[in-house]
């Protein structure tokens, strides 16, 4: 049996859920296997997000593969974890589920996405002790 699989979920998948996502594969891979996804796509990761992954973890998203995704395009989970929509969430065949009800930074200052950051930062480890 190999790590359960997390889904991080958001509308768009251009920022907390890729966050997430980065930071479940920077601090978490000994314990879960992280993707993302969304009910919308964007283009690309919103450029702040990716700045600033960059400049506190030295984590370049887009360089490590990471694009914005469609639901349909994941695997199957055993857990999922959504950002905090504020709309209806999608529903996921898996184990469990999780809401974070995180407010999102897009288009804010930059503290506002450090708060956020340092959010997920802190439920990403707490999920990895849950589930270790």
């Amino acid at each position: 049996m190999g790590r359960p699989k997390v889904a991080f979920i958001c509308v768009h998948n251009s920022c907390r859920s890729q966050i997430a996502e980065a930071l479940g594969r920077h601090l978490a891979a000994d314990v879960f296997e992280s993707c993302s996804a969304g009910t919308e796509r964007k283009e690309r990761i919103d450029p702040d997000a990716v700045r600033l992954m960059k400049e506190l973890y030295h984590i370049d998203m887009e360089a490590e593969g990471q694009r914005s995704k469609l639901l349909s395009e994941l695997p199957p989970v055993d857990g999922m974890v959504t950002m905090g929509c504020n709309v209806q969430c999608p529903v996921l065949p898996c184990k469990w589920r999780e809401d974070w009800g995180l407010d999102d930074p897009v288009g804010k200052p930059d503290q506002a996405f450090m708060e956020t950051i340092r959010l997920i930062e802190e439920k990403v480890l707490s999920l990895r002790e849950k589930l270790r």
